[in-house]
């Protein structure tokens, strides 16, 4: 299971979407992150989530991977699911016994919820999995560069959040190295109830912090022995440009997110 956690990791391609300008990109996918809340019906969901498969499919990447990220948030999902059955009351109820009432509102409810997460999950995946740690850093800096007018260090915010990026697979990699040498021990992580695993999880937590940190402070030593010094002094081998890629990328969004709008206006609301 820890294995299958893909967050953070960067695959190398040559697909348009590889090719599009990380600053493009970032936007983009906020953008897509607050029209996924915006929509209230199924038709413009619907629209959002065609959206994101095809820019799936444009990145070329291995449906195992996207697989590989869902399946760690499924109990997340499922819990969040069942919740909606149980708290929506609204429409005809289809299900009732005791305290729990089921509606028709109630299963539309959840199925919104979870195809809305779901393609929340792809879409934002992707942003990392097609944009190199560089780039990314390149253009979380130039976005935030207005902020220098307020004396904010804008280099070292960047360059925190990548690094952040950068070692979710390393610790997830740790995780798993610190798991397998308990269970040679005799430690077990799968019998029992919820408590008793999360119970038997603190005997992992002690041993990572201190890789975590040992690994901080060596990655902390290797760019000081390199001299290395951010902001204004550092020059860069591949300067950002915007191509015809991100004009059309960029017109593709406002497209799609004007048809959410219109569709929001016209057609009755789920939520």
């Amino acid at each position: 299971m820890v294995k299958d956690i893909t967050i953070g990791q960067f695959f190398p391609g040559k697909s348009f979407l590889h090719k599009l300008d990380a600053r493009t990109k970032i936007i983009l996918t906020f953008a897509f992150i607050i029209f996924i809340f915006v929509c209230k019906n199924f038709w413009s969901m619907g629209l959002l989530c065609g959206f994101a498969i095809v820019t799936y499919l444009l990145s070329r990447l291995s449906p195992k991977i996207i697989l590989k990220s869902f399946k760690p948030l499924l109990p997340i999902i499922f819990l969040t699911t069942v919740l909606q059955l149980y708290y929506t009351q609204k429409g005809n109820v289809l299900f009732e016994w005791k305290f729990i009432t089921i509606t028709d509102g109630g299963v539309y409810m959840a199925i919104f919820i979870a195809v809305r997460i779901l393609t929340l999950l792809l879409m934002s995946s992707l942003l990392t999995y097609t944009t190199s740690p560089t780039d990314l850093t390149d253009a979380i800096e130039k976005l935030l560069s207005p902020l220098k007018v307020f004396k904010v260090d804008v280099h070292t915010f960047a360059m925190m959040m990548t690094i952040a990026l950068r070692f979710i697979p390393t610790l997830i990699d740790e995780i798993d190295r610190i798991m397998s040498a308990q269970k040679a021990r005799g430690a077990d992580f799968e019998s029992g109830g919820i408590v008793k695993r999360v119970k038997a999880l603190f005997p992992i937590f002690i041993p990572l912090f201190i890789s975590a940190f040992k690994r901080a402070i060596e990655l902390a030593d290797a760019m000081s022995c390199r001299c290395y010094t951010g902001g204004n002094t550092r020059t860069r081998l591949r300067q950002m440009k915007i191509t015809y890629r991100d004009v059309v990328a960029t017109v593709i969004m406002v497209i799609v997110c004007s048809c959410i709008v219109i569709l929001n206006i016209k057609l009755p609301n789920v939520i």
